[in-house]
């Protein structure tokens, strides 16, 4: 394939080349311009939501047999096309190849798979007789063409979790991935094309947010808008989806915490901490960023992660030795290393990292800071960046109280080797997920979602289904008499 001739928009089945002007996309890790984009016009996304809103009563009455066939197919698709994959993934984020070759490709083809699954499987209460006289049963049902925004961090997975739920539903969708990274979705879309799903039900476009994104928040026929991103691009789309009473699905910022109890095995914590905050460069909204850690285990703790996070291979993302490669942006780089340094002149200590090696690429070393305060802009707002910062704490109340302590509710972990301290951890921390002993790993099976300010609604799982079908009720009665008894309460019988 070669979008830079056939276009950068996806639309029925094809590429198309976008009637919104071009831009440059950048490699990050290198500086240097890797590809010129044609963006959508708001025209494109007539034509995108046109062509999935005429591909949905075909896809949406296909039986969910079929559309799990289709979706098997697919994932096979996808795994001939995974080292294509995994190579544009690292060259349009700067995350290292490992990631892309391990966690990214496979993660996004077992996603595939169990949503191939999962479409034969959609759940309801069990038919029953709950009126007298009577049948009730719960259908499941396509809600119509989805509107989904993804994000630049994990372009592929963030595709597939947005698109994977609604189409196995039987919705069709039109996806705008971040103008930063749109290589792997396109790719996806091709791959679901070859594999046999039909023109319409994927359509991709690229462009701005604030042109493309809000004409597709904005559509009359999209009828569901599905974000990931900022809490404050998320407020926005909630006030654009109220202008047509649109369903919303958010998932946002995050801030998670990693609560080391004074029982807990020190160099477990400080490993699941590094790798916890420096996974994909500190660039996850599920990502440790803050680390409350007993006072009796704090100096020990601080220690061995400013070593870990020392012996870092920070550098090229395609040499399989490096453990982490560059942020999205010089921009954004620039922006993680102004919270750090406006921690520092606030008093606070940098313990590990908290500089730009020597590069032309978007590099930041993994960043250890303590002595901030619980108020501070570093402990309360999302950097996403490669930085974590500790504090400690005296008491269990007040490490709950402590975690709890931010806008945010997405993810979280515990650390402890007491099961019921773990279990009272787990039910009082307020975050969609909580780790015990663990922080970062995800399956297909389990739901991703937050609380708070970190949104609502769930990607992955079988509880993803919550957003993208309605739940209707059928009711049949079975009753011979021509009256029924309930109707004496509204007239009386004559």
């Amino acid at each position: 394939m070669n979008t830079t001739t056939q276009g950068h928009q996806f639309i029925n089945g094809e590429y198309r080349l976008g009637r919104g002007g071009t831009a440059e996309r950048i490699n990050p890790a290198t500086g240097r311009v890797a590809q010129s984009l044609d963006y959508a016009s708001v025209a494109d996304v007539e034509d995108a939501v046109g062509a999935a809103s005429a591909a949905f009563d075909s896809w949406s009455r296909r039986t969910p047999g079929a559309r799990a066939d289709h979706l098997l197919a697919f994932a096979t698709e996808l795994g001939t096309r995974a080292a294509e994959l995994a190579a544009l993934e690292t060259e349009q984020t700067g995350k290292s190849t490992r990631m892309s070759h391990e966690f990214d490709v496979p993660g996004t083809i077992d996603n595939v798979n169990f949503f191939a699954g999962a479409a034969r499987n959609l759940q309801g209460q069990a038919a029953g007789d709950y009126a007298g006289n009577s049948t009730s049963m719960i259908r499941r049902e396509a809600i119509g063409v989805i509107g989904s925004i993804a994000p630049w961090n994990y372009p592929l997975q963030m595709a597939a979790w947005k698109i994977l739920p609604a189409i196995a539903a039987g919705n069709t969708i039109v996806l705008k991935p971040s103008e930063l990274t749109p290589g792997t979705t396109l790719l996806f879309a091709e791959a679901a094309t070859a594999a046999g799903i039909p023109d319409g039900v994927i359509n991709v476009v690229v462009g701005t947010g604030r042109e493309i994104g809000e004409a597709l928040v904005r559509h009359p026929q999209v009828v569901m808008s599905s974000f990931t991103g900022s809490t404050a691009v998320g407020r926005r789309i909630m006030e654009m989806a109220s202008e047509t009473g649109k369903r919303v699905h958010l998932e946002l910022g995050g801030k998670a915490p990693l609560v080391v109890f004074k029982d807990a095995d020190v160099e477990a914590a400080a490993h699941g901490a590094v790798a916890g905050s420096t996974i994909n460069a500190g660039q996850d909204c599920t990502a440790a960023t803050r680390a409350y850690v007993h006072s009796s285990l704090f100096e020990k703790f601080t220690k061995r992660v400013a070593e870990l996070m020392d012996a870092m291979v920070v550098g090229d993302p395609t040499d399989p030795d490096t453990d982490m490669g560059s942020l999205i942006s010089l921009g954004h780089r620039d922006k993680v290393a102004s919270v750090v340094q406006r921690a520092r002149d606030s008093g606070a200590s940098v313990l590990a990292g908290g500089l730009a090696p020597e590069h032309p690429g978007a590099f930041y070393r993994p960043t250890l800071v303590t002595g901030a305060t619980q108020d501070s802009e570093i402990v309360q707002q999302e950097i996403f960046g490669p930085v974590l910062v500790a504090l400690p704490f005296e008491t269990e109340d007040e490490a709950i109280e402590l975690a709890n302590d931010t806008p945010y509710g997405l993810a979280a972990s515990a650390w402890t080797n007491d099961l019921n301290l773990a279990m009272r951890a787990a039910a009082q921390i307020q975050a969609g997920c909580v780790w015990v002993n663990e922080h970062i790993p995800i399956v297909s099976e389990m739901p991703h979602g937050g609380y708070k300010a970190s949104g609502f609604g769930k990607d992955m799982s079988s509880y993803s289904f919550e957003e993208y079908t309605n739940v209707k009720h059928v009711l049949i009665s079975h009753d011979t008499d021509v009256h029924k008894e309930w109707q004496d309460t509204v007239f009386r019988q004559r």
